[in-house]
């Protein structure tokens, strides 16, 4: 009897010295099998097969025990990989600093996570960082060791701000481009903090506590092209010396800054905005030279100081002046003579009273557009002021009157307020206005107007009355304004009585009035076509007949708060023909008053119609 033993061959069909076919299977041929099996195995081995690989030494190729297709990048638990350079663990409440973050990682977000230290270990090995961010944790300057940046000789971004860091870093790499240090508790920088990195651009220290002391003469020694360097809300006592030449942008903004030294400023002269608000600058901590080198400056900020004077040797190029809320009482000409090129000139909350700005003191600046006055003594508006001038902001003086030729001068202005002064009518000259044919915008609100002016220009689309004492109104003064979107009369002592027939007939383009807090006790009839909003809130109206808005078919919101209103006060047909009627705001009335509002959708075709 044989056994079942299979057959086994070579892949050429039978086996080293025994013929084709040759079955192995008796009892006594065990041994014979033992010795068929070793020169199988041999067989198999020595077989040829595909080509030879190359060495395992080759480069391009992967090393023992890696697979020749791509594995996907390891990412840390929770954070999210979105590129194989990228790592973004941002807001995941992290203690502990990630440690199997990929060697290969370039942008590495750590922000909003509550981080007390970086280990050097797992920090040092990732040398191909450009990016950092560690905004928002809570890192002291014990956690961050200085030699943790060591390796990384790539990194072009560092955001450490909103730390608790004591002290900035001794050592930052040299590829540094911008550094954030913002919003921490920093006292002292070094010298190669900031210093010999020549392609650092920005860097943020705002809300520290840098002190004077803790900066020193060569912070950015080597570091000759750095734009932007913010310092604001600091201690400073004085404007830092030895500050990159090559600066832009300069904000030492809430300091405690008195003075800015000889030459401080004197190698800066591609600075373009300079934020010195906020500080404790006399005139005496400045000099005719301290801006006059700064031949770029076109931004300058000195408001919220104890200025008492306009500083002297401004630049030409200067474009924006900010002095407000300093203690100015004079404005002199000579001290504007080098800025030509001034447009925006703020001189709001100072001192400045009758004598403050002597006719023509302005007139120097030909180019200017805006000139704000607003919160000083002024009892007049300036005379002589620059004929380009597009914007005149009064408000919150004592100017009584209005002569016909005080504004003659600025007939191109488009803005003109006047608001919360002491005008009275019968000291507005009829012909006040006239010259300012470019017009748009005119605000004697919080005046003492019983009247409406006179001479107003058809220019206007803005027209602002609000809080006077006006207690008529009459077609003639609003004739010719076809132009007027938006007209303010609440506050006043208006009734339906006091206004004349044909008020608002030439008033075609106006879109909002404002009838406000007013003793109105219906709706004004004959309002006008274009009408959109309408503010009759805080009035006596009892009644709103069917025909109230007839001549309004554009109302999109009307206000009817706090009137006297029933129930029943409003005729059901009163909105049928305002489309486009959104609001209707009728609470604070003595009753609860329920409007139905035509709807705006689409009919839909019935079925079975055309």
């Amino acid at each position: 009897m044989r056994l079942g033993w299979p057959v086994l061959t070579t892949p050429s069909g039978r086996l080293p010295g025994l013929p084709r076919g040759t079955l192995v299977g008796s009892l006594g041929e065990k041994a014979e099998l033992g010795l068929a099996m070793q020169l199988i195995f041999l067989v198999l081995l020595l077989w040829p097969g595909p080509p030879v690989a190359p060495s395992m030494e080759d480069a391009d190729f992967p090393h023992m025990g890696e697979s020749s297709q791509p594995l996907p990048h390891a990412c840390p638990p929770r954070c999210s990989c979105p590129r194989v350079d990228t790592v973004d663990c941002d807001g995941l409440d992290l203690h502990v600093f990630p440690n199997n973050i990929t060697r290969a990682a370039q942008h590495l977000s750590l922000q909003n996570n509550q981080l007390q230290e970086l280990p050097y270990n797992e920090l040092s090995r990732l040398s191909s960082l450009r990016t950092l961010n560690l905004h928002h944790n809570l890192i002291s300057s014990e956690g961050l060791p200085d030699e943790a940046f060591e390796s990384l000789t790539q990194l072009q971004h560092i955001y450490v701000a909103h730390n608790k860091l004591s002290v900035a870093p001794q050592f930052l790499p040299r590829s540094l481009r911008v550094v954030d240090l913002a919003a921490n508790q920093v006292t002292e920088i070094f010298p190669l903090t900031f210093g010999e990195k020549p392609e650092l651009r920005s860097v943020y220290l705002h809300n520290n506590q840098l002190s004077n002391a803790g900066l020193p003469q060569d912070a950015f020694r080597g570091s000759e092209a750095v734009t932007t360097l913010s310092l604001s809300s600091n201690r400073l006592s004085y404007l830092p010396p030895s500050l990159p030449p090559s600066l832009e942008r300069l904000h030492l903004q809430n300091n405690l800054i008195s003075k800015v030294p000889r030459g401080a400023l004197s190698r800066q002269t591609q600075l373009r905005e300079l934020y010195l608000q906020h500080n404790q600058l006399t005139d005496r901590g400045l000099d005719a030279t301290t801006f006059s080198k700064l031949c770029g400056l076109e931004y300058l900020d000195l408001s919220h100081n104890q200025l008492a004077e306009v500083p002297a040797g401004l630049p030409p190029a200067l474009a924006i002046l900010h002095l407000g809320r300093n203690h100015i009482q004079r404005v002199e000409g000579a001290r504007l003579q080098g800025a030509q090129g001034l447009r925006y000139l703020l001189l709001q909350h100072n001192k400045l009273g009758s004598t403050g700005l002597p006719p023509g003191a302005l007139r120097p600046l030909r180019r200017l557009h805006t000139l704000h006055l607003y919160g000083n003594r002024l009892d007049r508006v300036p005379l002589a002021l620059p004929r380009r001038l597009r914007a005149l902001v009064l408000p919150h003086n004592h100017v009584t009157a209005l002569g016909a030729r005080d504004l003659a001068s600025t007939r191109g202005l488009a803005e003109l307020n006047l608001a919360y002064n002491r005008l009275t009518s019968a000291h507005v000259h009829r012909r006040a206005f006239r010259p300012l044919r470019a017009l748009r915008s005119l605000d004697l609100a919080g005046n003492q107007l019983t009247r409406l002016p006179t001479g107003l220009p058809s220019s206007l689309h803005v027209l602002r009355l609000q809080r006077n004492q006006l207690r008529a109104l009459e077609p003639e003064p609003l004739t010719g304004l076809d132009q007027l979107q938006e007209l303010s009369l609440g506050h006043n002592r208006l009734r339906v009585g006091d206004i004349g027939p044909g008020t608002w007939h030439e008033l075609k383009a106006l879109k909002v009035l404002d009838l406000s807090h007013n003793e109105l006790s219906f709706v004004p009839p004959d309002l006008p076509e274009a009408l959109e909003e309408l503010q009759l809130q805080d009035n006596r109206i009892g009644h709103v007949g069917p025909e109230a808005f007839a001549t309004t078919p554009r109302l999109r919101a009307l206000f009817l708060r706090a009137n006297r209103l029933h129930m029943t006060s409003i005729a059901p047909e009163t909105f049928l023909g305002l489309p486009h009627l959104q609001v209707v705001d009728t609470t604070g009335n003595p009753e609860q008053v329920l409007v139905r509002l035509q709807s705006t959708a689409p009919r839909r075709p019935r079925r079975g119609g055309p």
